[in-house]
């Protein structure tokens, strides 16, 4: 008799394949991590899902973004875990960010760095989709999402399972972390293998390749989907991966261009043009 995989549950949060997640918000459109590029993916390009990544200001409070400093995306210097929310609020987090022309349009537009609660404020349904980023964030975390009865849509991640250790045991959805991406991804490609193994998660989050080797390959897709483990891929730009990765049966793509995501989800599944593409219109490459 075979031994049949360990067949997950599923999670009502990962439900509508194939899904339409921007990456930081959408982050060659917008200063990545900010309400500008998270109210921009929703309201212009009609995104399923909004991610993005944590951390912890100096006086506790989760703040959304994913350096461990603030040098990169905001015009301030510094460990966030350094820096208290009043600090915080003063940096202008469109500063360096350049758009498809090379142009800094955000640049002192009153973009800042936004707290998670604000997200949550501002995306009342939208599913969101969280990287905790340092061990200290995370029961702020869960803690935040509780407070707002957002546990049905709000996925935690982690690509160390250190980050998240605290919460384990969280009610919403939950992805695969390194340590558990590893032994899946070792094991499925060992002939029957593969079946002793179910990582104890409701979505892998991986990328098309690593170190030049593929990773979403049609043998991974039907090892996931036999367990109902839905598989996510990350970061995709190129219209012609995401039409290859869309044939393949990839539960969803996050990506940084959502102008042209949408436009292949149009072309290739019959999704209705977003308000940004009706009329031919759109981000120029």
């Amino acid at each position: 008799m075979s031994l049949l995989p360990r067949v997950r549950p599923g999670h009502p949060y990962l439900a509508g394949a194939p899904i339409f997640a921007a990456h930081r918000g959408g982050a060659r459109l917008a200063p990545e991590n900010t309400m500008a590029a998270f109210l921009d993916a929703r309201d212009r390009w009609g995104v399923d899902m909004l991610e993005m990544d944590v951390r912890l200001s100096a006086d506790g409070v989760v703040m959304v973004i994913h350096d461990e400093t603030v040098d990169r995306t905001t015009d301030g210097t510094g460990r966030v875990a350094d820096l208290p929310l009043t600090a915080l609020r003063e940096l202008d987090a469109g500063a360096r960010f350049t758009d498809l022309h090379g142009e800094p349009s955000f640049r002192g537009r009153g973009v800042g760095v936004p707290t998670f609660d604000e997200v949550l404020e501002a995306f009342p349904r939208t599913r969101l989709n969280v990287e905790a980023k340092c061990a200290e964030v995370a029961a702020p975390l869960v803690e935040a999402i509780r407070r707002h009865g957002a546990a049905h849509r709000v996925l935690v991640a982690a690509e160390f399972e250190r980050n998240r250790r605290s919460v384990r045991g969280y009610e919403g959805a939950w992805g695969a972390s390194r340590s558990q991406l590893i032994p899946f991804w070792i094991l499925h490609r060992l002939p029957g293998a593969g079946r002793l193994y179910t990582p104890p998660c409701d979505v892998l989050q991986v990328p098309r390749s690593f170190r030049g080797r593929p990773v979403v390959t049609p043998r991974l897709l039907a090892e996931a989907h036999a367990r109902n483990i839905p598989v996510h891929v990350w970061v995709v730009d190129d219209p012609g991966e995401m039409r290859d990765l869309l044939a393949r049966g990839v539960d969803a793509i996050q990506t940084d261009r959502p102008d042209l995501l949408a436009r292949v989800l149009h072309e290739e599944t019959g999704r209705p043009l977003p308000p940004g593409l009706r009329g031919g219109g759109g981000a120029s490459p």
